[in-house]
């Protein structure tokens, strides 16, 4: 009798592995839903080659981080809704507008996805067009440096646009474990975008000060992340110390971020293909 009901027991047990989807559906890494969310530093605007189901959105199909990651992991069950110009507080909607994908981009949690990657905060806080705000033909005049505009009367106004982005980040972050509580949540800093000094010439033309000045605000959105995934559950991966030499004054070679005048297919100020595969490489080992 007991071996009778042993190998009823094995038999329904093969059954279960049979019809179960996770084991069809689980990469070699075991995961089996990953979504990809996120601004253009995950999106990879102008990068080959680009999707055509949200055009506004400017994604890459297969060399953003979000896609190289999925390739590196094995997982089939992969969507990406990164799109350029998003907005954390915008998450829930979706187009007409910039930064809006034809459906909201928490629309692709489920209550199955198990991996979510986030890269949001830029945007929210205004830095990229701060950045090219800063852009000067003629970067070694220093009267046009625009710390000056943005630290007068003793208030550093973009230091106060990050902190007050945190709060929303943290929101999405919750938002998130809401939608998917059994995801595994990564949420990325953003890279070096310029070295000590930056680089005045024509590739990035911006003064010293206003580079540093411009990355030390990055830096410190990257903190900013930090704390929130700390306290709302989520993994934190800074791409930061690892992309130093790689950043947008890099030669073309070196580059994972390409500058105003990109070498490598690539909006200006954002990752190319190399960068795309070396952030889900700092991803991929943090998970």
């Amino acid at each position: 009798m007991r071996s009778a009901l042993t190998g009823l027991a094995a038999a329904a047990a093969f059954a279960t592995l049979l019809t179960t989807p996770a084991a069809a559906d689980a990469g070699p890494h075991g995961y089996e839903e990953y979504v990809a969310l996120g601004d253009s530093f995950a999106a990879g605007p102008l990068v080959p080659a680009q999707s055509g189901d949200s055009a506004s959105c400017l994604r890459s199909v297969d060399n953003g981080y979000p896609a190289r990651l999925a390739a590196t992991l094995g997982i089939r069950n992969f969507r990406n809704v990164t799109c350029s110009g998003a907005k954390a507080q915008d998450f829930d909607k979706a187009g007409p507008g910039w930064g809006r994908g034809a459906t909201p981009q928490y629309d692709a949690l489920s209550a199955r996805t198990d991996l979510v990657t986030l890269t949001i905060g830029a945007n929210d806080a205004g830095l990229f067009q701060d950045l090219l705000g800063c852009l000067s033909p003629a970067p070694d005049n220093a009267a046009r440096a625009c710390v000056d505009r943005f630290t007068g009367g003793g208030v550093d106004q973009l230091a106060d646009k990050v902190d007050t982005a945190a709060s929303t980040i943290g929101a999405t972050l919750d938002e998130i474990a809401r939608r998917a509580p059994r995801a595994r949540v990564m949420i990325t800093s953003y890279g070096q975008y310029l070295r000590p000094g930056g680089c005045p010439d024509l590739a990035a033309p911006i003064t010293a000060r206003d580079a540093d000045y411009l990355q030390t605000t990055i830096d410190r959105l990257g903190d900013r992340i930090a704390e929130q995934a700390a306290t709302h559950g989520a993994t934190f991966v800074d791409l930061r110390r690892a992309s130093l030499g790689h950043d947008s004054c890099a030669a073309p070679r070196d580059r994972w971020i390409e500058p105003l005048l990109p070498a490598a297919p690539a909006a200006p100020f954002h990752p190319n293909a190399q960068g795309g595969q070396a952030f889900a490489n700092l991803i991929a080992e943090a998970l």
